[in-house]
């Protein structure tokens, strides 16, 4: 099963010691199998490669499964986190995804090919990707809502 990952976003600090400045790194990374499947990890780091290789397992074990319908998601739905606040609405065939970077990674990891959605509040890559997981939390199917009731479809 092949994944396919992404960097979403690298951060920068410093920290001022006696001997100058000291950079230490943190890196946001999504990973998704293009079919359902996608999670997000942060690692942090002295050096950019490393805090990528900790984000990457952190992702890898945060994995879960999203419902899709026709390569798009089931209804729009929002999610909220933080500062950030994320609306994501299914869109017809040849749309595309229309979305900011964050959104972006997480929509094509997960396998989405159309979505529309609107960020908003703060941009910070890290709340915007974990609003976009809220958001695909409070997804449901037809068939799921139907089975909570316990009604049947025609």
């Amino acid at each position: 099963m092949e994944m396919e990952e992404r960097v979403v976003d690298i951060y920068r600090s410093a920290k001022v010691m006696k001997g100058g400045r000291v950079f230490r790194f943190g890196a946001v990374v999504v990973v998704g199998d293009g079919a359902g499947k996608v999670g997000y990890g942060y690692g942090k780091a002295r050096e950019v490669p490393q805090a990528i290789e900790k984000a990457l397992k952190g992702a890898k074990k945060s994995l879960e499964r999203f419902p899709l319908v026709n390569r798009t998601l089931p209804h729009r739905t929002r999610g909220r986190f933080g500062g950030s606040d994320v609306l994501l609405l299914p869109a017809g065939p040849g749309t595309g995804v229309i979305a900011g970077s964050a959104v972006k990674a997480v929509a094509e990891c997960l396998g989405v090919h159309n979505l529309l959605s609107k960020s908003y509040g703060s941009t910070n890559s890290k709340n915007v990707v974990k609003a976009t997981f809220e958001a695909l939390r409070s997804m449901r199917t037809k068939e799921h809502v139907a089975k909570l009731r316990g009604v049947t479809l025609e």
